[in-house]
């Protein structure tokens, strides 16, 4: 069995590499001068992850204040994705081959839709996408439909800092979470 971040949890190390967002320049993580938030969202349109990702970019001024750089990676291809993130404010990423997903012991389950904690984030999220005539996902989406959040909060030295895998759909990290986490890790000793 594979090692994950998610097992290892907060004292795991993250080995540099740069990821190449579907707009912009070439990303690092971790990023040598700021925490990184990464997120590992569903699949291009996903209208769960659409909602979630309209309240980061509402505050994203707000979290590059707190030092945190966002970085939103998708299982779906490049092409595939663009039409559904290009007024993001933050870098986001195309693995189609579910690298980081294995990586960081981010997986994919029934329960992403079948826990009735998700019904409620589904039917507002529909509703909303609906309203705002945001462009629809595939109907066969690549990755599938049934794949969990997850949430890491990556130090400048590389070192899982928190994280969270979530047990449905719409189980992620809200804005206010993440800031308190940001300055819990600012006050924390700084690992040797």
């Amino acid at each position: 069995m594979p090692y994950t971040y998610q097992e290892a949890a907060v004292r795991s190390p993250v080995p540099f590499r740069e990821l190449t967002p579907v707009t912009g320049d070439p990303v690092p993580l971790p990023d040598p001068d700021r925490l990184v938030h990464l997120q590992l969202r569903r699949f291009a349109g996903c209208p769960v992850c659409n909602l979630h990702l309209r309240s980061v970019a509402r505050r994203h001024a707000e979290i590059e204040a707190a030092g945190v750089r966002e970085v939103v990676v998708f299982h779906s291809p490049a092409d595939e994705l663009r039409r559904h993130v290009a007024d993001l404010p933050f870098a986001v990423v195309a693995d189609p081959g579910k690298r980081l997903y294995a990586e960081f012991g981010v997986s994919a389950s029934p329960r992403a839709l079948l826990d009735p904690r998700a019904w409620g984030v589904i039917v507002r999220s529909v509703a909303d996408g609906l309203r705002r005539r945001s462009p629809f996902p595939a109907s066969r989406p690549h990755g599938g439909r049934l794949g969990l959040p997850g949430d890491f909060l990556i130090g400048p030295g590389g070192t899982v800092l928190a994280h969270k895998v979530g047990a449905h759909a719409g189980d992620q990290w809200e804005v206010d979470e993440l800031l308190a986490l940001a300055r819990e890790a600012r006050r924390a000793p700084s690992p040797q």
